[in-house]
């Protein structure tokens, strides 16, 4: 027998552990090669290296916390319209189960056998499942997503930092970017690997857009050198 291993439980916290380190890397280096461009100096460059890194980790752990907090609310609003219908028109609800199963291929018969079954069992975690689409897997955790968001950007902003740290005045730039860049391909195919994705697509993706990012950002910074933005 052939065994099939599935990834849809990793979702949540894989999500959340590659958006905060992608955007770690992504934006710390891109602030750092913008700064750099515009010739400030090594200390300014760290300084802003790691107020950038608190700033940007504790944002991410509050965007996060706040946007899923948002979506676990809209289901618990949905859960209780459910147990509040459950209450009020059982066979309502038994009959708006059953034509979700005749939907997805079941005979009539069948249908309501298994919508009887599923609702003596469990009512509210079948309708749930197939009527509001909310499972245990995929549920909402607010607090698991804004911890791994902060975490994963701590570590994946510290790259670009170690990069300015140990790389000499005059390659600076180019060692940050390259750095920032193989580990940002390194952790796109690691994504892709752990979900189930092609590893060549989930690297050159995050590479291509990394690239631009850090490009963007490196010209306005030597945009304040060359003299065409004055204040």
């Amino acid at each position: 027998m052939t065994s099939h291993i599935h990834r849809t439980h990793r979702s949540g916290w894989l999500r959340a552990g590659v958006l905060g380190a992608n955007d770690g890397v992504l934006s710390i280096s891109s602030l750092l090669l913008g700064v750099a461009a515009a010739h400030m100096s090594s200390s300014g460059i760290l300084v802003t290296g790691f107020a950038g890194l608190v700033a940007g980790a504790l944002s991410m752990g509050a965007g996060e916390y706040v946007s899923v907090s948002s979506q676990a609310d809209t289901e618990r609003a949905d859960l209780d319209m459910e147990r509040r219908a459950l209450k009020d028109d059982n066979a309502a609800e038994h009959r708006e189960l059953r034509d979700i199963y005749i939907s997805r291929g079941l005979d009539r018969e069948l249908a309501a056998q298994v919508s009887r079954q599923l609702m003596a069992h469990d009512a509210l975690g079948a309708h749930a499942r197939d009527d509001i689409g909310i499972s245990e897997t995929l549920a909402a955790r607010p607090l698991q997503a804004a911890m791994i968001s902060t975490a994963s950007f701590v570590l994946g902003g510290i790259i670009p930092l170690l990069a300015v740290i140990l790389a000499p005045g005059q390659i600076l730039i180019p060692m940050t970017a390259v750095i920032s860049l193989v580990f940002l391909a390194v952790l796109g195919a690691v994504a892709a690997r752990i979900g189930g994705a092609p590893i060549f697509r989930g690297a050159v993706r995050v590479l291509m857009w990394g690239a631009l990012a850090m490009g963007v950002t490196g010209a306005a910074g030597a945009l304040f050198t060359a003299g065409r933005i004055q204040f």
